[in-house]
């Protein structure tokens, strides 16, 4: 397992989390599950011993507004995952992309003495000193996807690998066109260091072919809009070329839209993140989208049992160490017509 670098490796810069309730106010009914579960559940199967019920953990939700398709998904899979547990209670609070109304939202955890929190910050650095007043609470952090500017804020970070995704991305178009041929590049926002990540992971793939060429980069900014007006400009300026990687499937929509318009099939094109529509495109085979590398929302889930488990002060069960690792860094899977139905029951909306 890579350890977690020291830096910003969030999915984008104004990231998630919380349900729609009231400025600043927790969700009015936390998640629980009435009923244990058995040996036989998905939790159990999942967890293995350790999802016998145990000490009750509170758990904290902190994250910026969800407005975006993965960003709800990593709500969705919190709430999800929290409830398939009778000993866990998950306080979700609304979500703000300001730093301060975040922090407030997250005093109010602290306040309320939490088990545990899970923190995916609107902004790392701003956000590092409220990470670092709950720990010094007494309430350990788990630190979502957006890093804290220092380790002292957090006692677990998991997340997403941007640099692979890219890598991977540049990996699979390589291979598929057998080293040979020209590609153009679909990011995100270029100011975020999780766009600058996934460029550099593609940039070192492509080194390792010097058949392949990138002959030309436009960057959008994770919308449908975006994503559209972005690749019909490339589609203008590149009348030929083999292979797109779009770092996100949510712009990505734009961009098969683009795509169609122009009449374009003489390339195949590879998605970022895992929607389901870009998964159930693959499966069809009904568009040039071919394949998607995975930056999974599941992380929230993860983290939820993370947090339990610390909570609980047990380890991983799979593990031999009795704590739980400083850090989890999720893999970035390809996903083709040939494994998507194993990947398409964690695709996002």
């Amino acid at each position: 397992m890579t350890s977690r670098p020291l830096r910003d490796l969030g999915r984008r810069g104004f990231l998630t989390s919380g349900t729609l309730v009231g400025a600043g106010a927790l969700a009015a009914a936390c998640t629980s599950n009435a009923e244990p579960q058995s040996d036989s559940s998905p939790a159990a199967k999942a967890a293995g011993a350790n999802a016998a019920p145990g000490k009750k953990v509170t758990i904290g939700f902190a994250g910026p507004q969800a407005d975006h398709g993965w960003l709800n998904a990593i709500n969705e899979n919190a709430k999800k995952e929290a409830g398939k547990y009778s000993d866990v209670v998950l306080k979700i609070t609304e979500g703000s992309n300001d730093a301060a109304q975040q922090a407030s939202q997250i005093q109010t955890l602290i306040n309320q003495k939490v088990d545990v929190l899970i923190i995916l910050p609107a902004d790392g650095k701003q956000m590092t000193p409220t990470g670092r007043k709950a720990m010094t609470a007494g309430i350990p952090v788990i630190n979502l996807d957006r890093v804290f500017d220092t380790a002292q804020a957090y006692r677990t970070w998991v997340g997403g690998d941007n640099y692979r995704m890219g890598l991977n991305a540049g990996d699979y178009i390589a291979k598929r066109l057998n080293g040979k041929g020209t590609v153009i590049e679909l990011a995100g926002i270029d100011t975020l260091p999780l766009t600058q990540d996934r460029t550099r992971g593609f940039n070192d793939a492509l080194r390792n072919y010097p058949g392949i060429k990138r002959v030309g980069r436009a960057a959008a900014d994770f919308t449908v809009q975006s994503g559209q007006a972005r690749t019909a400009e490339l589609l203008q300026a590149h009348p030929k070329f083999d292979a797109l990687w779009n770092h996100d499937d949510d712009q990505g929509i734009g961009a098969l839209q683009a795509i169609r318009q122009a009449g374009r099939t003489n390339f195949f094109m590879v998605g970022g993140a895992g929607s389901k529509s870009a998964m159930d495109s693959i499966k069809k085979d009904d568009s040039v989208l071919k394949a998607t590398v995975l930056y999974p929302p599941t992380m929230a889930a993860s983290a939820v049992r993370i947090g339990r488990l610390l909570g609980q002060a047990k380890g991983m069960s799979d593990l031999a160490e009795q704590e739980v690792p400083a850090s989890v860094t999720l893999f970035s899977a390809v996903v083709t017509k040939d494994n998507v139905d194993s990947y398409l029951p964690l695709a996002f909306e």
